[in-house]
């Protein structure tokens, strides 16, 4: 098992992280624990939630995630369990989460609330590993710091985190935890996958230099690199089917950006690469996901307990020079494919 630093850090995870958004909505909490454990036998330590799953986000059902990773984690000894979770992130951003009425901020008064929240549903007195789930666009990223190293010396919290984040805004944050003596983001949780290469193009520049890690999400595209779309058809359970049929523009724009012409060409491709080395896609995207050195750990995700197998064999599968250089080839005749 190979097992990795979140920065500066001392937690110590595996280089696959189990994600668990989709526990309590298209996966059923006996499920869960299917898949939970399972990833737990085969050495994963790494376990990511947030308050504000299951996905599609919604205010009945809110909290449940957590409610079952908080079950589950009563069955096994705490301290082998590295844990990470979310504050939603705030309202004047890209989305209004169906949480605190709508009303939320990366403040002192809401992270403390969501800080209680999540330790109550996860039935556990500290957090391993504290993440904002996107940034805010108004309070000051001082003051959001502040409330966070609040956290980490009343022991609550051990590290903290920040998602959907760009290049300025964790400079910006990091650079403010130098000045003002604050607990730092030791990692970052963005979108990285072969049909989203973007985050080379600044973040791994800053990621690098400061030694802070990222935990990528979305590794095989929201399931597009698995192929399931190549079909010619939307397959009917699938997740982007659901968002296309969605009344929501913004939601239809997301299945949009996962599946379109440049996404489907670049995954007809990478499925041949794949079979050229005897893998599965799935099993050759989190792969790559994992290969960097920025890298700490992917987040991996199953609606049913079968999905994981794949995403396993990536521990063993490793990628080489001339792997990559034909990845970089694909990625360079289909630039972009999700934007």
């Amino acid at each position: 098992m190979e097992f990795r630093y979140i920065g500066k850090s001392g937690l110590r995870v595996s280089s696959i992280c189990m994600g668990t958004m989709t526990f309590g909505s298209s996966t059923t909490k006996e499920e869960a624990f299917k898949i939970m454990d399972k990833a737990y036998e085969n050495g994963i330590n790494f376990f990511d939630t947030a308050e504000l799953y299951p996905v599609p986000p919604k205010a009945y059902t809110t909290g449940i995630t957590e409610q079952i990773v908080g079950q589950w984690l009563k069955t096994k000894p705490r301290d082998s369990i590295i844990l990470a979770t979310k504050v939603a992130g705030a309202a004047s951003g890209w989305f209004v989460p169906p949480i605190r009425h709508g009303l939320t901020a990366i403040d002192s008064f809401h992270i403390k609330r969501a800080v209680e929240g999540s330790l109550k549903k996860l039935q556990t007195d500290y957090i391993d590993l504290y993440q904002m789930h996107w940034p805010d666009t108004i309070v000051p990223i001082e003051e959001s710091l502040r409330a966070f190293d609040e956290l980490v010396r009343e022991g609550k919290v051990r590290y903290i985190g920040t998602s959907n984040d760009s290049a300025y805004g964790l400079t910006k944050a990091n650079e403010t935890s130098k000045y003002k003596n604050l607990t730092r983001f030791e990692s970052i949780q963005n979108n990285f996958s072969l049909l989203n290469p973007r985050f080379h193009d600044e973040l791994a520049n800053v990621c690098r230099r400061e030694n802070i890690s990222l935990l990528p999400y979305s590794p095989i595209a929201g399931g597009v690199l698995s192929g399931k779309y190549n079909g010619g058809f939307y397959p009917t359970d699938a997740r982007f089917t659901a968002y296309k049929n969605n009344q929501s523009v913004r939601v239809q724009a997301m299945a949009n950006r996962f599946v379109n012409d440049k996404t489907l060409a670049a995954t007809a491709r990478y499925i041949e690469l794949a079979r050229e080395y005897g893998i599965s896609p799935v099993t050759l995207a989190v792969s790559y996901s994992k290969h960097f050195d920025f890298i700490a750990s992917t987040i991996i995700g199953a609606r049913v307990l079968s999905q994981l197998d794949d995403s396993l064999k990536a521990f063993d599968f490793k990628i080489n020079d001339e792997i990559l250089k034909k990845i970089e080839e694909i990625q360079k005749d289909i630039l972009y494919p999700m934007g």
